[in-house]
């Protein structure tokens, strides 16, 4: 249908099967025009001046300065563009768009020196041992990492595991008695509070910037958008501390110099800081990091709900139109199906109700259900609060994975195409006769980062062979792979009908 709600549906169907995930892409965030002084004088004797102690917050600006800068290091990205079709990861025009134009893209064509890093970004030291914590887009595609300190020591990076859903990667280096941070309680931030962002901004290592927090729980639709994040988590906290390209996975800390927060993204029409920046919560990631060090994987609990963000009134008004009902913009999630083994239908939510709270927390969008929701684990129970004509009720809800589980999973329990980050649709006899094939398969949701796409492969392009063998199936590509251990070659054409040959060693 060329209806706006078709248009628009798949973004909330995408944000709320995961059952924790905002969507809403935002060109622009709107400015507040009324920026004037609004108090005025009097004659009363109580009268007093209104001055900020300036003098004390910059030595509390200088303490934090002191405590970040040294947890803080510069993360460059090594990656064969050769093998890419487009650069993830070019100064981060991925996030923050192109600035440089048409240069930027003669500048994509051209294959960077092997010595020279394809990306800049920035890394926050969360352990002595050398645990790192910064963004997956920042390590995207590489073959290799190289962590500087602010000391300029230099290091060899190992990549523990990355998350496009968060946009979080955690990294590993040599060494012991580092410098690092320790995360604060990111649900105590409160609007208004002071924070520095600092980070390694346009190559000018160990920047500083003061801000404080403008909003909190942005959804700005980013990762399903351009990171091609499946399941996308977004509450991210929003500041107008000056954040630019090579800012992404660095800090974002209170005046205590606490982590609160990782910078992430830009709100940007040219590319660089035009008032807005995003940042991971602390609470998010730490989870993130935490499962990825225990398992391997992260754990990812699921309501499993398809809903309609009662706060977005163009959503509304066009799954009215579609719908032919009459729906009422507000407050809260409104759910209009359910997935395969919910765990929220078998909780007793019913197509209609209205999703008003996560153990006791008001959720007001699909921002708040993100963050509620996406922090927990299969098998984590929520008390989850609903609203059925107009009477609320309480119930609990037990948490699944995507596959209908509550256990924990580590990496020997995942599929080879869960391994291998994509999913494989078998090839039409018109399209292998056309490029004179005699077996093919097509890739689809291609994940950031994974092993299918450091190959090269993007959604869409045809493998061929893998470990020699024809394939025309997924379930081909599961019997090759299923236990075989060691380096994968695959065989495959791009949209050009241009042919390579790539490997990867098994997961």
């Amino acid at each position: 249908m060329k209806s706006t709600f078709k248009k628009l549906l798949p973004f909330a169907v995408v944000g709320v099967l995961s059952g924790a995930t905002t969507v809403g892409v935002q060109q622009y965030l709107g400015h507040d025009s009324n920026s004037g002084d609004q108090s005025y004088f009097t004659k009363s004797n109580n009268a007093s001046f209104v001055g900020m102690n300036t003098a004390n917050v910059g030595d509390d600006f200088v303490k934090a300065s002191k405590t970040t800068v040294p947890a803080v290091v510069t993360i460059k990205n090594y990656q064969n563009r050769a093998t890419s079709r487009a650069s993830e990861q070019d100064l981060f025009e991925h996030f923050f768009g192109n600035p440089f134009g048409d240069r930027g893209q003669q500048r994509q064509q051209q294959q960077s020196p092997d010595n020279m890093p394809s990306g800049l970004g920035s890394g926050v030291i969360i352990s002595p041992d050398g645990y790192i914590i910064s963004n997956n887009h920042v390590v995207a595609g590489a073959n290799k990492l190289e962590v500087v300190l602010s000391n300029k020591k230099s290091y060899i990076a190992t990549l523990v595991g990355t998350d496009p859903n968060t946009d979080i990667s955690l990294l590993k280096i040599e060494e012991k008695g580092l410098p690092f941070l320790n995360f604060a309680n990111s649900d105590n931030i409160e609007v208004g509070q002071w924070v520095l962002a600092v980070g390694n901004p346009l190559g000018l290592n160990s920047t500083v910037t003061a801000g404080i927090i403008s909003a909190k729980g942005r959804g700005i639709g980013i990762l399903s958008g351009q990171g091609k994040a499946a399941n996308p988590i977004e509450s991210f906290i929003q500041t107008d501390a000056a954040i630019n390209p090579g800012n992404s996975g660095g800090a974002l800390v209170n005046v205590n110099g606490d982590l609160i927060g990782i910078n992430s993204a830009i709100s940007s029409t040219n590319g660089y800081y035009q008032g807005y920046g995003f940042a991971v919560p602390a609470n998010l990631a730490r989870k993130i990091i935490e499962d990825i060090k225990k398992f391997g994987i992260v754990q990812r609990g699921f309501l499993g709900v398809t809903s309609i963000d009662l706060s977005n009134d163009q959503l509304v008004a066009a799954y009215n139109k579609d719908k032919k009902t009459n729906l009422k913009p507000g407050s809260g999630v409104y759910v209009t199906g359910f997935s395969a083994s919910s765990g929220a239908e078998d909780a007793g939510l019913k197509i209609g109700d209205i999703i008003t709270k996560v153990d006791g927390v008001e959720i007001t969008d699909f921002a708040d259900l993100s963050i509620s929701i996406g922090s927990k684990r299969p098998g984590d129970k929520v008390q989850l609060t609903y609203s059925r004509n107009g009477k609320e009720t309480l119930t609990t809800v037990t948490l699944k994975d995507q596959k209908g589980g509550t256990s924990a999973r580590t990496k020997a329990d995942l599929s080879v195409t869960e391994k291998i980050g994509a999913e494989f649709q078998s090839l039409d006899d018109r399209t292998k006769s056309y490029y004179g094939l005699t077996s093919g398969i097509v890739a689809k949701n291609v994940i950031e980062g994974s092993e299918m796409a450091k190959a090269g492969i993007v959604d869409n392009y045809i493998i061929t062979d893998i470990n020699g063998k024809p394939v025309n199936s997924q379930k081909d590509v599961e019997n090759i792979l299923g236990k075989f251990s060691g380096t994968v070659q695959i065989k495959y054409m791009d949209d050009y009908g241009r042919n390579y040959t790539r490997g990867f060693k098994m997961p």
